[in-house]
């Protein structure tokens, strides 16, 4: 939790500055109950007129100057935690964006988002809630006591048994809201989670027929949420009755004490009532700190999800280097490379090794789950080899700087997205400076520039969110013309013309062969069609290396190649010859 005191840079005054008025108001809130006094004791009996307007204008001066002191306060407790909040909010957002894959798989999009949002607000409104009054409260609270003091010392003691008992129940019921908080969020974290699966998988649900079961499911969360949030309350409900009853039975005792003190003469009636106006400020000031301890414990727990997400380290150490080696005889090297996710039971990639010229074609073709993505994933370093080594140029990727790493490198994910907005917008993600000269000759090379010239703006036509206004093959193409725009040495596709007809994927193929920047191209398809055409081919299964080498190479050499050409080429031969 301290290590987040430093996101008050650059608010350290206003984080000051509010407290600093808010104990400027409770001083002057605590010399009220003297003013009243003296009006009731010397100016009521005296009939002076003029003493009681002074004092009444003393009154009003305080009630100015109290409040000009507040609304200072307001101002600098919503500015500082505001600017917390962004600080936060902004550190947060880096480290996210500074995780490896490994890490982010671990915590999950839904703790994420939630703790970048839901718990960074949450923290907002307590910081805000306590910049105003975890001064002035105490102040206020124990400014009384010292007042009531001057005034009588056999009343005073009143105070002082009362407030430790005051603060022996706030603090309890504070401690023990604060772990049924975290439990709150994480129940909250499910609701997210749920949420956003059924709106992602909207579709398929409804084409399974499945919305009766994920109701039951998404109310099943809501009612653990729920019964959570209930605990909590009924918990945190019994601190403002608690706390009237012991004020107010602390008032009976003084004002039944102040009654004997006022007979024996000790007394003035103006003092009795200055000890009672004392004790309802200490009544409403525990009400207000009452509001803010309840707040604290999930204020603090949000807090500590936040410091956590920050607390995390990348399992990757950044490298130094920035420059490739041009001249490198190799542009990718694989040498005995292996790969375990963490967690897993067993290693995902086993022992991999080979070599590619720059401006070779590599195609990567295997069954379903056989390592495909994991191997082309470990070249702009998403993940660490668990043993071996990946080189890019002659160079270690462990040696690259991260950013010049993938700087060298154009990906197309499986489940590449689009953002909303212009295509051209999307398309400068992959270079930002790119020219429309530019973009045009990557959505030409994509296959992408027929269907995106058709559009009412072209560059300026706007992509919905999620792509809604597009088919899957255009947004694969618009995702590969992405990647063309920055003209990387290395161009990864992984299986990104799946949803691509052979004549288009012919196409596509024959403009990536005669780009005039002559990337090194791997390619990674279930599809034979796809892949034959490259200069070599590796076979995966279960994460091992079957075979590598030519299309014609491999029918002859490896069974497994062999097979899948059988089950797709052949099978649609025969189709053909049967038509």
């Amino acid at each position: 939790m301290r290590s987040l005191i430093r996101y008050f840079d650059g608010y350290r005054r206003e984080a000051f500055s509010a407290p600093f008025f808010k104990i400027l108001e409770a001083v002057f809130e605590l010399l009220v109950p003297f003013a009243v006094a003296a009006i009731i004791d010397n100016g009521i009996p005296s009939g002076r007129k003029g003493y009681i307007l002074g004092m009444c204008g003393v009154l009003i001066l305080l009630g100015i100057v109290g409040l000009a002191s507040t609304l200072a306060a307001q101002y600098f407790a919503a500015k500082g935690a505001v600017g917390f909040c962004t600080n936060l909010r902004q550190a947060l957002y880096d480290k996210i964006q500074s995780l490896s894959f490994s890490e982010l798989d671990r915590l999950g999009q839904s703790t994420l988002i939630t703790r970048l949002t839901s718990d960074i607000n949450t923290v907002q409104s307590g910081l805000n809630m306590m910049l105003r009054l975890m001064m002035r409260s105490p102040i206020i609270v124990f400014g009384a006591m010292i007042m009531a003091f001057t005034i009588d010392f056999k009343s005073a003691l009143i105070f002082v048994a009362t407030i430790p008992a005051l603060t022996v129940v706030v603090v309890g019921i504070t401690l023990w809201c604060i772990p049924l908080y975290t439990k709150v969020q994480q129940k909250l974290e499910k609701v997210l989670l749920s949420t956003k699966e059924n709106l992602a998988g909207a579709r398929v649900i409804r084409a399974f027929c499945k919305e009766p079961d994920e109701i039951r499911k998404f109310g099943s969360f809501n009612d653990e949420l729920c019964r959570g949030q209930k605990r909590v309350g009924r918990i945190s409900a019994a601190m403002n009755p608690l706390t009237f009853v012991m004020i107010n039975l602390a008032i009976i005792m003084l004002i039944r004490c102040g009654a004997l003190q006022v007979e024996a003469g000790v007394l003035t009636q103006g003092m009795v009532i200055a000890l009672y106006n004392y004790m309802s400020q200490i009544l409403v000031e525990l009400i207000k700190l009452a509001n803010l301890i309840m707040s604290l414990p999930k204020c603090a727990a949000c807090a500590k999800r936040a410091a956590d997400v920050l607390a995390v380290g990348s399992s990757m150490e950044n490298g130094a280097a920035t420059d490739c080696n041009n001249s490198a005889e190799y542009a990718v090297e694989f040498n005995n490379v292996s790969l375990k996710y963490s967690g897993a039971a067993a290693d995902s990639l086993e022992n991999i090794s080979f070599k590619l010229r720059p401006g070779e074609t590599l195609g990567v073709i295997g069954s379903t789950g056989c390592g495909k993505t994991s191997l082309v994933g470990l070249i702009p370093r998403f993940y660490d080899a668990t043993s071996g080594e990946v080189r890019v140029f002659g160079k270690n990727v462990r040696e690259y700087d991260i950013e010049s790493l993938r700087g060298l490198t154009g990906v197309v994910l499986q489940k590449s997205r689009l953002f909303r907005g212009t295509v051209r917008e999307n398309m400068q993600l992959g270079a930002e400076n790119a020219s429309d000269e530019e973009i045009i000759a990557a959505l030409k090379a994509a296959q992408a520039w027929e269907f995106v010239s058709e559009k009412e703006g072209q560059l300026d036509s706007v992509i919905e969110q999620g792509s809604a206004n597009l088919s899957g093959g255009q947004n694969q193409r618009l995702c590969i013309a992405r990647a063309l725009v920055r003209r990387p040495k290395i161009l990864i596709l992984d299986d990104s013309s799946s949803a691509l007809d052979y004549a288009t994927d012919a196409r596509l193929r024959s403009a990536l062969s005669s780009l005039d920047y002559n990337p090194t191209v791997i390619t990674v398809s279930q599809r034979v069609s796809t892949v034959m055409h490259c200069q070599r081919i590796i076979v995966l299964e279960d994460g091992r290396c079957e075979g590598i080498g030519t299309h014609s190479e491999l029918l002859e050499s490896c069974p497994e190649y062999r097979e899948i050409y059988d089950s797709q080429i052949r099978a649609e031969e025969g189709k053909g010859g049967a038509a």
